[in-house]
């Protein structure tokens, strides 16, 4: 005898498409953003002798470092800027991306204890970090901005109106470290070699991004590729506003948002089809 099949009552299933960000969610859960962010900042500093005062101890002895080597012995171009601003200028900004990439890259690896006792929205871990680095470039901006005030009350710098730019250089930034950050933090759960493979590009790619030099030092053919590097515009486009000096133009601008936003759309899909296996493979 054929037994009755059962109905049920309810059913249980994911309800997000690959392109859906979740950001109402996200939203509903923006004080578990900030006791992330909160918890990032402390930990940073956690047991530490000098504290905060190490988010300034870092870019004074990079900008001294490159200063010495780039500057005095290998002689490299700064377009007249003084040295000690142009390579403030170009660490500044690359503490902040290449810091927001590594960690958001760790999310799903680094998270994985979290994820797989309570549900959360995930893009929660990548924002945080993103905000949380977020405070350590502020920190690291005064005191390029006390150094900048001095240069320019001196006349050594000619600023102009594309300052007004910087919040969305660093917008732009923030999505770029976002999106590479969700790929391979994505990619990670399978290939964990890959994590190491990011860390040696991320050396390699400051030498492929003008923060130890202007785009204008480079030759003709150098010069065309180094503009695909969604990095170029943004550093440029910081240092011509600043400083009053590079080969920059809103073309390379362009380039730079239209790669990142491509990136971004690759890491939201890569990101939200990962995260409903990842624990099987974590």
């Amino acid at each position: 005898m054929n037994e009755p099949q059962q109905k049920w009552t309810e059913t249980i299933e994911a309800k997000h498409s690959l392109l859906d960000l979740q950001l109402k969610e996200v939203w509903r859960y923006k004080d578990l953003v900030y006791m992330f962010v909160k918890r990032d900042f402390i930990s940073s500093f956690k047991q530490t002798i000098l504290g905060p005062i190490w988010f300034f101890i870092n870019p004074v002895f990079t900008t001294i470092t490159y200063l010495i080597i780039f500057g005095k012995f290998a002689k490299l171009s700064t377009d007249g800027a003084p040295g000690i601003i142009f390579y403030l200028a170009g660490v500044t900004l690359w503490n902040y991306f290449s810091g927001a990439l590594l960690a958001t890259s760790a999310t799903f690896t680094g998270n994985a204890n979290i994820f797989g006792k309570v549900y959360f929205p995930r893009l929660v871990i990548p924002i945080s970090i993103v905000l949380s680095n977020l405070m350590r470039l502020s920190v690291q901006f005064l005191l390029f901005l006390i150094v900048w005030v001095y240069y320019t009350a001196n006349h050594q710098i000619s600023p102009n109106w594309w300052i007004l730019a910087t919040p969305l250089l660093i917008v732009l930034m923030a999505l770029f470290s976002l999106g590479v950050g969700m790929i391979f933090s994505a990619l990670t759960t399978k290939y964990k070699d890959l994590s190491m493979l990011l860390t040696f590009g991320v050396s390699l790619l400051m030498y492929a991004t003008p923060v130890i030099y202007p785009v204008s030092m480079l030759p003709g053919y150098f010069r065309n590729i180094a503009k695909f590097n969604p990095l170029t515009g943004i550093f440029e486009c910081f240092k011509y506003g600043w400083l009053g000096v590079g080969d920059f133009s809103p073309v390379m601008l362009m380039v730079s948002s239209c790669i990142i936003l491509v990136l971004l759309f690759l890491g939201i899909v890569i990101f939200n089809k990962v995260e409903k296996t990842f624990m099987d493979t974590v």
